[in-house]
């Protein structure tokens, strides 16, 4: 499997400071601040760019999970939001909410909630996460 990268570049001091953050091979670049990330500023943050990983990987998980089953989703939707907390001196990530919606032709809701608890206990980011952030899974089938 290959191994995969990403980078970014910090100018200047934490408050003042201006960052650049470039995923894989320059398909997404943004810029990120202290106000970016601890307030209401323009631009991304560490915590955006795991909730997006995370949000990506479920869906691929559970749209997987449920070919396998025999339940080939339409479409599978996927939120991620990632709480960042001060916790004694510094800062974590305490929380990841994971609000999915899929569109899943053939299955009930109580098959689908299932699929997606198996998705998130399986997928690489969440597996990365585990015993260090909460999780809190919302799953609903859409009509």
């Amino acid at each position: 499997m290959p191994t995969r990268q990403s980078s970014a570049v910090w100018k200047g001091g934490l408050k003042g400071g201006k960052g650049l953050v470039r995923v894989g091979k320059g398909v997404f670049e943004g810029s990120y601040s202290f106000a970016s990330r601890f307030e209401t500023g323009d631009g991304t943050n560490p915590e955006e760019l795991l909730a997006a990983a995370h949000a990506g990987c479920l869906s691929m998980a559970l749209s997987a999970g449920l070919e396998r089953a025999g339940h080939p989703p339409t479409e599978i939707t996927t939120q991620a939001s990632a709480t960042l907390e001060k916790v004694g001196e510094g800062f974590r990530v305490t929380k990841m909410r994971l609000e999915v919606r899929g569109k899943v032709p053939g299955i009930d809701a109580r098959a689908f909630k299932e699929a997606a608890e198996q998705a998130k206990d399986g997928c690489p980011i969440s597996n990365a996460l585990k015993n260090n952030v909460a999780f809190e899974l919302d799953a609903k089938l859409e009509g």
